[in-house]
């Protein structure tokens, strides 16, 4: 008895019965009406979603202040369809993808999206088991390259670390690759280096123990350097070794330390003053995050000018260090540099998050040219990190945000020689935590988007499968993967209830990889233990 119902232009709203406690509107408008603000009592609230594209909107809450003033809040990112009316959306424009690149009629899409899994099913290349040694010899076609980055759509998936294990012993043992670089800390990797060379390393200090322990401390990461121990052992010294190292820069600590052991060793006094100047960072050992809280507030970075000395007077003295021994003085170097562009990245990190992760980027990259020249002008690597570093950041979301990425860099200077090869799933298990720092689970993974290239994987018949994206012979797949898609990304965090709006991006797939690596099905990788029972025999660097 109490409930009226008006079907009609909704944006409008119902002039009759206004003003109105609250407003509640469940489709996306281009702006916020007027006619439906207008009809807000004072002190009533309106939300609606607003947003240029049919795709991603922002939920805003309006309350009404005053007769004429209005405060606006941002509620988060949202996903409606359209608002059609007068005040809204235009009936034309209802009947389209908003999305600024890529418009054209349901009917058509609806089309297109059959065409997309045709060409897809006609040009997908099915991938042998990972446990045949087939399965290396598909990415044979990428060993001209000097880099190949290969990818992940989640930091937790078991297929894409046994895959790139095996691509990678391909290129090893076929293609004179001699480089493996991860999304990992120097200082553990070092380590890890260290074990599969047959150098020294300290049996005190155990790698990859900082949350998430996960991503590298696990199974099939113990079968990989198994292996590439056992295939160093082979070789007959020299240049001929594998290296394995870390590009990341969240080892402020651990890197402070390496630098301070190795000065220990060649000179004391420089020692004493890395000590001193690197004492700076002590208050914010605990979480370096806080660092650039205290930088912001004070309006100045305390430790900047501390930590650029102590990297230029290592590098200045590189003649007379390296002399001594060339391997070690690089690894100082290497933590003498990312000690200060971490103290650098915790400070600029709460002036916005293109910033950065641009900073983080760029350090990795040119850690990896660092590498690179370091071993030689014959040297090949192998990038393992994930599809959001590897992938080229220009051909997504990532670089309307002025974002940038190692794949887009490495394109920029290696072009060609620079092969991006990208991994994804329509569903399994993965895992991951459900907040930063949070323990690991193992959660399940939702079927693809509706909206998504794994979507148009996940529709063909193939359940794993190589997509060559190099314009040789498949001008009409390009041609068709070519719009906006969303795709899929899972970090350390996975959060399914939100997930269009936390693990979603606008893509251009044959843009932003050379090829692309599928999955129907995949499991979460197996986890090994940070720390060992009383008693336990302890194996080196995994402790199992």
């Amino acid at each position: 008895d109490n409930v009226r119902v008006l079907h009609g232009d909704g944006t409008r709203g119902w002039p009759e019965f206004a003003p109105y406690d609250a407003i509640v509107v469940a489709a996306s408008g281009p702006e916020v009406p007027r006619s439906l603000r207008d009809q807000l009592r004072i002190g009533g609230r309106l939300v609606i979603p607003i947003g240029d594209e049919a795709r991603v909107q922002e939920l805003k809450r309006i309350t009404r202040t005053t007769a004429t003033a209005f405060e606006e809040e941002d509620l988060g990112p949202v996903a409606f369809v359209p608002l059609i009316g007068a005040e809204g959306w235009h009936e034309q424009d209802a009947q389209i993808d908003a999305h600024p690149l890529a418009r054209w009629p349901i009917r058509a899409r609806r089309s297109r999206e059959r065409s997309a899994v045709e060409l897809i099913e006609h040009h997908a290349e099915a991938l042998p088991p990972l446990s045949d040694d087939a399965f290396g010899a598909m990415f044979d076609r990428f060993g001209n390259a000097r880099i190949v980055l290969l990818g992940e759509a989640t930091h937790g998936t078991s297929e894409f670390y046994r895959a790139r294990a095996e691509i990678t012993r391909r290129l090893v043992e076929r293609q004179g690759f001699n480089i493996v670089a991860v999304e990992a800390d120097w200082p553990d990797a070092a380590q890890i280096d260290a074990y599969v060379r047959q150098r020294p390393v300290s049996m005190a200090d155990r790698p990859f123990t900082r949350f998430p322990t996960w991503m590298w401390r696990n199974a099939e990461m113990r079968d990989f350097v198994g292996w590439l121990k056992r295939h160093n052992a082979r070789l007959s010294g020299g240049d001929a070794y594998v290296s394995f190292h870390g590009l990341d820069l969240y080892s402020l600590n651990s890197s402070t330390e390496a630098v301070i052991a190795y000065l220990d060793n060649v000179d004391p006094e420089a020692a004493r003053v890395a000590r001193e100047r690197y004492g700076c960072l002590t208050p914010w050992q605990a979480d370096p995050a806080t660092y650039g809280r205290a930088a912001l507030s004070t309006g100045y970075a305390p430790c900047e000018e501390a930590v650029t000395k102590m990297l230029k007077e290592l590098l200045d003295r590189r003649i007379d260090y390296a002399a001594q021994d060339g391997e070690s003085y690089f690894d100082a170097a290497q933590n003498a540099r990312l000690v200060a562009a971490a103290e650098e990245y915790y400070r600029i990190m709460y002036y916005g998050s293109a910033e950065s992760w641009n900073h983080r980027d760029r350090h990795m990259f040119e850690t990896l040219r660092a590498i690179l020249g370091a071993r030689g002008p014959q040297s090949k690597a192998v990038v393992w990190a994930h599809n959001s570093h590897i992938g080229n950041a220009a051909a997504t979301e990532m670089g309307s945000h002025g974002e940038i990425n190692i794949g887009q860099l490495c394109r920029e200077e290696f072009g060609a020689s620079a092969a991006l090869i990208g991994f994804s799933t329509d569903h399994g298990t993965v895992a991951a935590a459900s907040d930063w720092r949070g323990p690991m689970e193992v959660m399940t993974v939702r079927p693809s988007h509706p909206e998504s290239y794994e979507r148009l994987c996940a529709k063909t018949s193939g359940n794993c499968f190589l997509l060559d994206l190099r314009p040789d012979g498949r001008r009409d797949l390009l041609d068709e993967l070519s719009r906006p898609r969303l795709e899929r990304a899972i970090g350390v965090v996975y959060r399914p209830q939100t997930e269009r709006a936390s693990h979603y991006f606008d893509a251009v797939l044959p843009r932003q990889f050379d090829a692309w690596t599928w999955f129907r099905e995949t499991r979460a990788v197996e986890p090994l233990p940070v720390a060992t029972a009383p008693g336990t025999p302890e194996t080196f660097p995994f402790g199992v």
